[in-house]
């Protein structure tokens, strides 16, 4: 298969979902075997390097890729959707330490994409067929299993203690699918993770429509009061629990969780052929998991 390109430019403007600043981004064609490439312009310099696992260096609330003073933060949903829709070469320029949030979804990205088209290069796509199985496990339960497979798949199961989201299951079978049955979920949070924090004056983009909100704790009018008038939204009734946002799709938070192990996975710089098999995922994790896939492809080089 030969490398991709998009035909022309486009670009966003949103808020950041960690700093609240108002960024730009412009994705433009890029030469053969440059890979995804992110420039910072708003840096002396303009530094530019490669979406790549060596440079992941935090994945807390999101992964952040960083070299010196280049940093660039929730790259996974733009990543994710490059993937899917078979490009292979990218410069993104963001001005800003973190990608726009937009809706916390994957589809403004699919829909730009599929609007400029791509273009196909006179260079080889770089892949790496998984030929036996490789697994990855961590201390805290998370498992990744990667399979052979004749094309590109992916699932996940995810897990939470709680009734509203106690374990769901999401699988895609063909990137192809990806737009009808990935891109639209979007990334998700608990109401009793955002309180601490905004008090710690984090998320200060965030609000009800860039992310799907679930309140499944109970807590007290006056605290849900304060995250509400914080977030600049709507005060709500404390006494009732659910997702504070009507679903993209019925298992939406493990569909979302599936497109960020592909975004997060994408940072190995090869297109994979086999399954991705994945129980709780989370950033941390995969790219961990991506690093040493990374560095395993690197060592038969």
């Amino acid at each position: 298969m030969k490398q991709h390109t998009i035909k022309e430019s486009f670009s966003f403007e949103s808020k950041g979902l960690h700093t609240g600043l108002y960024i730009h981004a412009t994705f433009s064609p890029a030469e053969p075997n440059t890979g995804i490439r992110i420039c910072r312009t708003d840096l002396e310099g303009q530094p530019t390097y490669e979406a790549i696992a060596d440079y992941v260096t935090a994945t807390e609330r999101g992964t952040v890729l960083e070299y010196g003073a280049w940093k660039v933060s929730t790259v996974e949903h733009a990543l994710s959707a490059l993937y899917a829709m078979g490009v292979d070469n990218c410069l993104i320029s963001v001005d800003a330490p973190e990608m726009p949030i937009l809706d916390g979804s994957a589809k403004f990205y699919i829909q730009a994409i599929e609007r400029v088209g791509l273009v196909e290069q006179d260079a080889e796509q770089n892949v790496y067929v998984v030929t036996e199985p490789i697994e990855y496990q961590s201390e805290r339960g998370n498992k990744m299993l990667i399979l052979p497979c004749d094309h590109y798949e992916a699932e996940v199961t995810i897990t939470y203690p709680t009734g509203l989201l106690r374990e769901q299951k999401a699988e895609l079978h063909n990137l192809c699918d990806y737009k009808r049955e990935l891109s639209l979920a979007r990334t998700f949070c608990f109401v009793r993770e955002i309180e601490p924090l905004l008090r710690m004056g984090l998320i200060k983009g965030g609000d009800l429509q860039n992310a799907l909100v679930i309140y499944e704790t109970p807590m007290s009018q006056e605290g849900l009061d304060y995250m509400t008038d914080k977030l600049g939204q709507p005060r709500l009734d404390a006494t009732k629990l659910g997702y504070l946002s009507p679903l993209n799709y019925p298992n939406e938070p493990a569909r979302h969780k599936l497109l960020d192990l592909i975004g997060d996975m994408s940072l190995c710089g090869y297109r994979i052929c086999g399954k991705i098999v994945a129980l709780r995922p989370g950033h941390t994790f995969n790219t961990q998991c991506c690093k040493q896939l990374r560095n395993k492809i690197l060592a038969k080089k």
